[in-house]
């Protein structure tokens, strides 16, 4: 582990294209995470130091643990079931046929444990993205479209506000949830990251309910309240591409942030060594534990 401040360390040099999607297993003490472009699922054991990797054939945008001890992964052609062991797949549903324009980006469980999961345009900058929901039968819905890259996700404390953020746009949108129906009403804009500030990826909420945001070419995760969309500190990291972070350790206190090396040029690389890295932030605030996907298949 290195030291970068006083509470922030390197946990793991991963040098990975796209480190993204952490997941800490408060039951494991374990971080889950993905390199969307190398094709790997990654177990992080803080503990020992060491980092299961798993090799896959397809790109991967999103991981989340299932209760039936199978994970549930977005692939760049569907969701599937994998099984932790054999890497055996079980394919689910492909909402999105455009797959050779879109892929899956970042995805989150709710507190009823529904999944869900964004697609965004390769290009990056045309809106044939949108967000969908697969719940705990394994039906799915599509709840926003004309997005150009579906990212980062939260929800308050209270389940009555579910965030969201369209990358391109630069702005955190919140709409009124409804825990019970999954229905998402209300859409405004709540955050908008000013352009000399990157651009913002993946989010997590803490349990004074503020969002900590990763920024992408910002070298940053800030955080904000999102009552009054004023931003209260910002963490600042040595490399610039900084894709998403989650609360994890036993207390929940430390803000795991994970980042991306894909963009740079080879002096910028030689400028920031550990872009692509897994970092540790001592956060001084707990976050709550991470949503694990229920299942209840059909009868």
């Amino acid at each position: 582990m290195k030291k970068i401040t006083e509470k922030l360390e390197l946990v793991l040099d991963a040098k990975a294209q796209i480190a993204e999607g952490p997941f800490w297993d408060q039951s494991q003490q374990k971080l889950y995470w993905v390199d969307i472009l190398d094709k790997t699922i990654n177990i992080f054991n803080p503990a020992s130091s060491e980092n299961k990797i798993m090799q896959l054939e397809k790109m991967i945008g999103a991981l989340i643990p299932a209760e039936n001890e199978k994970l549930l992964a977005a692939l760049e052609d569907g969701l599937y079931l994998i099984d932790p062991e054999t890497l055996e797949q079980e394919f689910l549903v492909n909402p999105d046929p455009n797959t050779d324009q879109t892929r899956f980006n970042d995805g989150k469980c709710d507190r009823r444990g529904r999944f869900w999961v964004g697609t965004m345009d390769l290009k990056e900058n045309r809106p044939l993205g949108a967000l969908y929901c697969l719940d705990q039968k394994l039906d799915l819905t599509e709840k926003l479209n004309e997005l150009k890259i579906s990212n980062g996700l939260a929800w308050s404390l209270d389940n009555q506000t579910m965030y969201h953020i369209d990358s391109p746009t630069r702005k955190v949108f919140a709409f009124d949830y409804d825990l019970e129906t999954a229905q998402i009403t209300n859409k405004r804009v709540i955050i908008e990251i000013p352009e000399t500030e990157g651009v913002p990826d993946g989010m997590t909420i803490d349990a004074q309910g503020k969002l900590w945001i990763a920024h992408f070419g910002g070298a940053q995760v800030s955080r904000w309240n999102p009552e009054t969309g004023e931003k209260i500190e910002k963490v600042e990291l040595p490399v610039s591409n900084v894709t998403s972070c989650a609360f994890g350790g036993e207390n929940l206190d430390q803000l795991y942030i994970t980042t991306a090396s894909v963009g740079l040029s080879e002096e910028e690389k030689n400028e920031q060594p550990l872009a692509g890295g897994i970092f540790r932030y001592q956060a001084g605030v707990r976050g709550s534990a991470a949503q694990k996907f229920k299942i209840n298949r059909k009868s």
